[in-house]
């Protein structure tokens, strides 16, 4: 809805009180129109994409409300691909910067996994879209992975430690450890194939994500000197 052509002195004083209640959630006018919100996007696999479920219960839109409920009028992209891999992500990362997002939430790796992929190959395919977006400029938020326990405690040790090592390799990425934490193991939170989060669980990891999601785009608005 575009903003009302106040005028007069008590068209000022509502233009003031505009401005200031804009400011307070981020945003500033500019020449008489409020500035566009701040796009983010999210880079993910079937977890992102909302696999199974309504078009309104899915990551993006549910993260969308939160975000909006904390008074961020912000643009969330769903570049999430169900069964889409690292490797996947990287061959597809250009188009999906094509809307010019000022954050991403990076959300690859649990097909890998699922897949027994080699870990040395997801880490390098997570390190080059990670180089690429810091050429860019444009503050990342990591979201780690865990292997499926039936492939063995080795396995997933190796699988872990290439969301800790990047994390390390790249201190100003955003870490969250484990996508779905708190959901994951739990029937009441998952869709029947155990895998795939439903809409309540989608609520929790998205009420668990929120801090470090208000983070990056705090980073995405005042970069760190």
């Amino acid at each position: 809805m575009a903003p009302r052509d106040f005028r007069g002195a008590a068209g000022y004083g509502r233009r003031l009180v505009l401005g200031t209640a804009l400011a307070g959630f981020g945003v500033l006018p500019r020449r008489g129109r409020a500035a566009a919100p701040p796009r983010l996007l999210v880079l993910g696999d079937s977890l992102a994409a909302g696999y199974g479920l309504p078009q309104d219960q899915g990551f993006v839109p549910q993260l969308q409300a939160a975000l909006a409920a904390r008074g961020r009028a912000v643009q969330v992209l769903n570049a999430g691909v169900s069964g889409d891999t690292t490797a996947g992500g990287l061959t597809r990362l250009d188009w999906a910067l094509a809307d010019a997002p000022q954050a991403v939430i990076l959300e690859l790796g649990g097909n890998d996994g699922l897949r027994a992929l080699p870990p040395a190959a997801s880490r390098a395919n997570l390190a080059a879209i990670l180089d690429r977006l810091k050429s860019r400029g444009i503050p990342v938020l990591l979201a780690g992975m865990l292997a499926p326990p039936n492939l063995g405690a080795a396995y997933g040790a190796e699988f872990a430690a290439v969301f800790q090592g990047l994390a390390r390799e790249y201190p100003d990425t955003i870490f969250y450890p484990f996508f779905l934490e708190g959901v994951a193991g739990d029937a009441g939170l998952n869709q029947p194939d155990g895998i795939h989060p439903n809409g309540q669980g989608v609520a929790e990891i998205v009420r668990r994500i929120l801090p470090a999601v208000e983070t990056l785009l705090d980073r995405a608005v005042h970069p760190p000197d």
